[in-house]
C-alpha cells in the first residue's frame, strides 16, 4: 500500500511515519525544499517536494496513493492569516487535488485538533457530536478545515482525528511545562484545579492508524485521547517525583495570565518569531477543562491507551535529558 504523509518532519508526523514504516507500508513524504528531515532521515521513505498553495504539485503528489495521512499544519503564527493558510487553505487544496487526481483513494485521514471544538463548557468531556465552539484563531482555522472535510465526505473516504494535548519525545510545546519543572517551579493558573486530556504521542499515532485502517471509520470523527483526565497539580507531582526535584507550586490569578499574554504579544512585534504566549493563548490557558471523551474510539475502533502517564512522562523526561533539552 502506498501512503502519503504530510507534516512528516514534525512532532506527530515523524512518529506516525516511523510507525507506518514498522507496519510495512510504502511511504512517501510531502515536504518543502526547506524542511528539516532530521527525525525521518534514516527511514526508507520517498520525498516528494510540493507546496500547499500549488494545486498542480499536490495533484502530482496524491496520484496513485492509497492512504493519505494529513498531519501538516500551523500551530504558531505571527498573523491570523498564517493559521488559515497553514490549516484551512492547505487542507482544502489537498482535498481538491484528490478530487481531481485520485478516484481510487482508500482513505484520507485528517489530523485536526480538540481546539476545533473548544473547551469543556459544562465540565463534562466533549463528545464528537458537540457543536463547534473554538475560542482561538488556531481553533477556528482547524474548525474550517474540518468543515472542508465534511463538505466532501460524499466524494472522498475521509476520517477526522482530533488529538488533545500531546506529549512525548521531540515535542516542543508541552516541553515548556517540563522545562519549568526542571527549574524547580510549577506555575498553576487560577485557584481551582483545571483538567486536561493528555496523550503520549505513541498512543496517539496507534489510534490514528486504527482510524485509518478501520472500515467503520469512513465518514467519521474521533477523539483519540487519554482515557483519564488529569489536573495540573497531579501532573506536577508525578513529574517532580520522576525528575527527583523539589518544586515550588505558585498559583497565578487568571487575569495575570492575560497581562502576561498582552505584554508578550507586544514584544513579539519586534521579533521574527510569534510569541510563546499571547492573548489568545492566555484565553486557552485559563479554561477550566480541556477534556474529551474517547468512548467512541474505544467502541468503534478498539482503541486503548497503553502508556501510563508515569511511564510516558519518564520516557519523555529521559529523552529531553539525553538530547540536551533538559539538564
Amino acid at each position: 500500500m502506498q501512503v502519503l504523509i504530510t507534516g512528516s518532519t514534525g512532532f506527530i508526523g515523524s512518529h506516525l511515519t516511523e510507525r507506518l514504516h514498522e507496519k510495512g507500508y510504502r511511504l512517501k513524504c510531502l515536504i518543502r525544499k526547506s524542511s528539516d528531515i532530521g527525525w525521518i532521515k534514516n527511514l526508507p521513505v520517498e520525498y516528494i517536494y510540493g507546496n500547499y498553495s500549488d494545486i498542480n504539485s499536490l495533484k502530482s503528489a496524491v496520484s496513485g496513493i492509497d492512504y493519505i495521512y494529513h498531519t501538516a499544519g500551523v500551530t504558531k503564527s505571527k498573523t491570523k492569516s498564517g493559521y488559515f493558510e497553514g490549516n484551512h487553505i492547505a487542507l482544502r487544496n489537498m482535498l481538491q487535488a484528490v478530487v481531481e487526481s485520485n478516484n481510487n483513494l482508500k482513505r484520507f485521514i485528517h489530523i485536526s485538533s480538540g481546539t476545533a471544538t473548544g473547551p469543556s463548557l459544562d465540565g463534562n468531556p466533549i463528545e464528537e457530536e458537540a457543536p463547534f465552539h473554538p475560542i482561538t484563531t488556531y481553533g477556528v482555522s482547524k474548525m474550517e478545515a474540518e468543515k472542508e472535510c465534511l463538505r466532501l465526505m460524499d466524494k472522498i473516504p475521509i476520517t477526522i482525528v482530533r488529538p488533545p494535548a500531546v506529549y512525548g519525545p521531540r515535542d516542543k510545546d508541552v516541553f515548556e511545562f517540563f522545562n519549568t519543572m526542571s527549574k524547580g517551579l510549577q506555575p498553576m493558573i487560577g485557584f481551582k484545579d483545571t483538567y486536561v486530556s493528555l496523550i503520549h504521542v505513541k498512543d496517539l499515532v496507534d489510534g490514528i492508524i486504527l482510524a485509518g485502517e478501520s472500515p467503520k471509520a469512513v465518514g467519521q470523527t474521533y477523539f483519540i485521547s487519554s482515557e483519564r483526565y488529569y489536573n495540573w497539580k497531579e501532573l506536577g507531582e508525578i513529574t517532580a517525583h520522576i525528575m527527583n526535584k523539589k518544586v515550588l507550586r505558585v498559583r497565578i490569578p487568571k487575569f495575570f495570565i492575560y497581562v502576561i499574554g498582552l505584554f508578550a504579544e507586544f514584544l513579539s512585534v519586534f521579533s521574527s518569531k510569534p510569541a510563546l504566549i499571547n492573548i489568545e493563548k492566555a484565553r486557552d490557558m485559563v479554561q477550566n477543562a480541556w477534556t474529551f471523551s474517547v468512548e467512541k474510539a474505544r467502541r468503534e475502533l478498539g482503541f486503548r491507551e497503553l502508556i501510563t502517564i508515569e511511564d510516558g512522562i519518564r520516557e519523555t523526561v529521559n529523552w529531553y535529558r539525553e538530547h540536551g533539552w533538559l539538564k
